[in-house]
Parts: C-alpha cells; structure tokens; sequence
C-alpha cells in the first residue's frame, strides 16, 4: 500500500529561509525553514494526502495507533523519523543516550514527578537517538565527536600565537591543562568549560579576539579552521562556553554524497548546510552550549562518550546499480539512494519493514508487489511492509528510510 504523505517545514530560527524550498521544488515560505519530518513522531506528524485511504485518519501518527497491522504489519510505533535538514546557522552542540541511559533517565524522572513539557527534563521518552546526516550542499559542516587531545592543543597554542597579552596566556594555559588519559582530560575540560567558572568567560573572549587576528587562508589549515570556528560560533552565540568547548572537537566538513553518523554519546552540531537526516523516533537530548536553553551538565558528562576519535563519513554498501545503502549499526534506520535513469533502468530495494521514500529530482516509479505509485520531485509516500520490495524506474533520485534489518 502506498500512502502519499506531506508535511510543512518547522520554523525554527537557524534554519535556512530558501533551501528546503528550493530543493523540493516549491516556493518559500519567507520564513526558516529548518526541518521537514516525514514520520509519525507526535513534533510534527506526516499528513496524510487522502485520509480515505487510512480509514479517515489525517496524519501517520493517528493511522498508526488506529491500524497498526496495516501500517507497520507488526509493532506499535514508527522506529525513525526522516528529515530534510537546512541550516543557516549552528544548532546547539548536543548528545543522546543510549537505550539503557534512556530507560534509567526516563524511569528516573517519572518517578520524581517532572512534568514531560517540564525544561527542566532531560528524558520525553525512553528511547535511544542515534542520527545520520546525507550531505546535499557544497560543503556540510559539523561538529563531531572529541578529537584527539594533543592536536587540540597544538591548535589552541597557534591561537595564542596570534593573540595579544593577557589572551596569550589565557589559551596557552587552558591548551596546557590538555595533557594526561585523554577521556579523563576532557571529561575534567568539559565539566570546567560548561560549569559556570567566571575565568571560563575570559578564556572564550580571548579566543575570539584570537581568531580575528587570524587571516581567512584557503589552504584551510588546522589554525585558520579552528579561527573559522570561532567565528561563526561567537557570531550566533556570543561568549557561549561552547564556543572553546568546540575546539575540542573534530570539525568535519561533507562533500555532497557523504554521510556522518552520531551514535549514542557522541557531542555534535550541525554548523551549516542542506541534507537528509534519518535518527530514531526520539527527544532525548542532553545540551553541551551554543544554545539559551538549559543545560544539565552532570547529566551530560554522564551521557557523553569522551573517547577521542577521527570523525569520517559512514561507507556505503552498493547491492546493486544505482543503490546507495547506509547502514548503521542500530535497529531503527537505514537509509538508500537511488538514482535510476541513463544506464540505471531499475533499481530494487527490499523492505525489512514500513518505508518512507522522498523524491528530490526527476520522475521516479516505485513498483510494489501489490501496487505501484509515481513520484516528482517533492513528493513523498508511505510504504507499507506488504509490498515486500520497490522496484524503481524512471529518471531521478529517491531517498528511502526503512527499519534496519
């Protein structure tokens, strides 16, 4: 069964006022548009383009809990929640629980009477988020994962470097607390930098300063990228604490076609950029800066996986012509491209279970084993598990979300 379904894009501050629109073929709103979800998730559930089709039900969320056996053909909820994602400017460095954090965290705060809209909670659900980004613009760029201590602080001492006293001193003594096991050094940095000592204050001021004495370069070394950095971050969240805290971390810049995943305790944000996102249906996020909202910190530091890491693009499986597969290592989600046309007649793709696709160019047909549904660019369709496997036809791309099997 092949359910059309639609969304209007969230309007959350950082998002982009063009892109999405300009991907999906539509006109824009005026306004940001930062996310469109294609998923049951109660945020922003997908609407339903004929609710006859789904017994009167108008989005995915009221079809699913009305007919779960039709929708899911087994299960209660939607495991993933597909995303386009466009933002203009940083979101908040963030991380997410893994299943046992969720579960204890959730437990946790039920029993102690937290309303769920409380801000004071950090658990909606008992759900672990693990996300992955596809890069559509030229370039993405992230913040992910702690990188290795000692180019840290190599990176800090060269900020110094370009810095006046007293700024000099302040970095060059901040880059020599880098020094010792690595996870124990940034576990100790990151409860300093986000725990409200004033000298934390001066160290971010001196950076900025630092990196505006820094000249943009093209080569893009390790300086001028950490200066960049700083930047951007002081420019939407002026002496934010996350502002240092992000030159603990790997910047990752994607080309288009690449993808970055972020498991459970991994600290990252979003800088700027178009893509695809597909996580697991949850809320539960633990903020680490660049953001007014609350920010937990010893529920944080109890989340975060401190192990340094090299921050590299997930590799793609290739079943068969024209199919991308990015595979990660959870149940909830995996995400194919499929680009048909020229050489590529079809493609197929099994389904493990409910599917989402979404068509970013050309016309594309999607052939079930008991029905068939054409989507142009900006559509999308819900895909019941009965249908087995898609076969795809046409000229252009399609993004397709199901459960990992």
């Amino acid at each position: 069964m092949f359910v059309r379904i639609g969304n209007t894009p969230r309007d959350y501050a950082w998002g982009s006022t063009t892109e999405i629109a300009e991907l999906l073929g539509r006109q824009p709103s005026g306004h940001p548009e930062a996310e469109l979800w294609l998923g049951s998730h109660a945020g922003s559930p997908a609407l339903i383009l004929d609710p006859t089709q789904t017994g009167g039900a108008h989005d995915l969320g009221e079809w699913i809990a009305a007919d779960p056996h039709t929708a899911l053909g087994g299960g209660t909820r939607l495991p993933y929640l597909l995303k386009v994602l466009a933002a203009a400017g940083p979101l908040s460095l963030q991380a997410h629980p893994s299943s046992a954090q969720a579960e204890a965290g959730f437990a946790r705060e039920n029993a102690a009477g937290i309303p769920l809209d409380s801000p004071d909670r950090n658990y909606k659900d008992a759900a672990h988020k693990p996300e992955l980004i596809f890069a559509l613009s030229d370039p993405f760029d992230a913040l992910c994962g702690f990188r290795d201590v000692g180019e840290s602080a190599s990176v800090l001492r060269r900020l110094a470097d370009a810095a006046q006293e007293p700024d000099r001193d302040a970095i060059s003594a901040f880059a020599d607390t880098l020094s010792g096991e690595p996870s124990a050094v940034l576990r100790r940095a990151t409860e300093w930098l986000l725990g409200g000592d004033p000298a934390v204050a001066d160290l971010v001021s001196a950076l900025v300063r630092a990196a505006d004495a820094v000249e943009p370069d093209a080569a893009r070394d390790d300086l001028s990228v950490a200066a960049d950095t700083v930047r951007m971050l002081d420019a939407a969240f002026p002496g934010d604490a996350g502002i240092a805290l992000a030159l603990l971390l790997n910047r990752v810049t994607l080309a288009p076609g690449q993808v970055l995943y972020l498991p459970a305790g991994n600290i990252h944000a979003y800088l700027r950029g178009l893509g695809i996102e597909l996580m697991a249906a949850s809320d539960n996020v633990l903020r680490g800066g660049l953001t007014p909202k609350r920010i937990d910190v010893p529920e944080l530091v109890s989340v975060l996986d401190f192990s340094p890491i090299r921050a590299t693009p997930l590799s793609p499986e290739r079943p068969a012509p024209g199919v991308e597969v990015f595979r990660p290592d959870v149940p909830d989600f995996v995400l194919d491209r499929v680009v048909v046309g020229g050489e590529v007649a079809s493609a197929p793709v099994p389904l493990p279970g409910p599917a989402i696709a979404l068509c970013t160019g050309g016309t594309v047909t999607l052939t079930g084993a008991s029905g068939q549904v054409e989507l142009e660019r900006g559509e999308s369709v819900f895909v019941t598990p009965d249908e087995v496997q898609l076969t795809l036809t046409g000229a252009g791309t399609v993004f397709i979300a199901t459960p990992n099997a």
